[in-house]
């Protein structure tokens, strides 16, 4: 008797074990076909290719149980709700710039640009390792939405002007296209900021409809063909030393994937936060040179005035920020501090370091 019961018992354990481990068979073959919204044009360069790559990657490394469709901005919704469709399911991925969304979230600028902030080496140090990720997904929470940084953009151009700026004066009545923190400091100077999605850009500035537009760099400045509609580039970024991507994902729809295909998603898209950048750091000297030596475009640089200017303006810009609200503070302290450490050691390693590299400083033709 004791011997059937025993045997009985083994073929019961021995059938659930087996159950399970269909029902995990069955789980781990289960697939899922997502949407991704962007606010860039479909297939733009850079920006509007790394969603693409991420798509492509997360397909080969899951062998094919995760598929994302990608939708360029207007494709399925306007480049400036995408926030909105993933928060809402709509959507269940979204690639885009967190500082589109200061009308829902204030603080989400911090983790797109800072005039006269961090770099794109100091920007992922940050959120990597110095607590910024952790801030970033705890802004999003109230929005069911987690958060990855997907790219970065380098230190940016100043912009495009249909004329030339030679003081601070020359700012004043001016039309701009310009986001975030550097399109408030811009108003404080004078600028009219008008905000618009990137495919639009083009047709705004060549029309009139605006009289000056920053976009990225000249990688994607050519892509755009800005030449075509103001003569004069003008650097340096100060208003983005870079523009950190995000790449957002609704909760639920997280929470719905195994973990193995959550492991998949979010180093492919560590994959493309560096792609991107190493991408613009590799195209935008030539597409540089293209537009000068090809198309005649007049760069200048800043007069010390406005940059001087719009530094003074920046600190009181970001300050207020910081002063909104708690969480606000709490980002811009963690921010704040991790800069000022950055930007200490960064004197004596990257800064010294150009500077022996090229000890008569900026020798850019005008």
């Amino acid at each position: 008797m004791q011997i059937k019961r025993l045997a009985s018992a083994v073929a019961m354990a021995t059938g659930a074990a087996g159950l399970m481990t269909l029902a995990a068979t069955a789980q781990a073959q289960e697939t899922f076909e997502w949407k991704m919204v962007t606010s860039w044009p479909k297939n733009f360069p850079g920006v509007g290719q790394g969603p693409e790559r991420l798509a492509e990657l997360v397909d080969k490394m899951s062998d094919g149980r995760l598929t994302i469709e990608v939708y360029g901005a207007g494709q399925l919704v306007p480049g400036f709700e995408v926030f909105d469709a993933v928060a809402e399911g709509t959507a269940e991925m979204g690639h885009s710039a967190s500082y589109y969304w200061k009308g829902k979230a204030p603080a989400a600028q911090f983790f797109a640009a800072v005039p006269f902030g961090m770099n794109a080496q100091e920007m992922n140090a940050w959120l990597q390792y110095g607590g910024g990720m952790e801030l970033w997904n705890e802004l999003y929470d109230q929005f069911g939405v987690e958060v990855m940084v997907a790219g970065a953009s380098g230190v940016q151009m100043g912009g495009w002007y249909n004329k030339e700026i030679n003081s601070v004066a020359d700012l004043d009545g001016l039309k701009m296209r310009m986001p975030g923190l550097g399109g408030e400091v811009m108003d404080r100077m004078g600028v009219a900021i008008v905000n618009m999605p990137g495919g639009e850009i083009f047709t705004s500035l060549q029309s009139g409809a605006i009289d000056a537009t920053e976009w990225i760099g000249p990688y994607n400045d050519l892509a755009f063909g800005l030449y075509q509609a103001a003569d004069y580039y003008y650097y340096p970024g100060w208003h983005e030393p870079t523009v950190m991507f995000e790449a957002i994902v609704n909760d639920e729809a997280m929470a719905s994937l195994p973990d193995d295909l959550q492991a998949i998603l979010r180093t492919a898209v560590a994959d493309v936060n560096q792609s991107v950048l190493d991408e613009y750091t590799a195209r935008n000297n030539d597409a540089l040179q293209t537009l000068i030596n090809e198309h005649d475009v007049q760069l200048k640089r800043f007069p010390d005035d406005v940059l001087a200017e719009a530094q003074a303006l920046s600190e009181d810009v970001v300050s207020e920020l910081a002063a909104s609200d708690p969480m606000a503070r709490k980002i811009y302290d963690s921010y704040r501090a991790f800069q000022d450490k950055v930007e200490s050691y960064h004197a004596i390693s990257e800064q010294a370091f150009y500077n022996a590299r090229n000890p008569e400083g900026d020798t850019t033709t005008e």
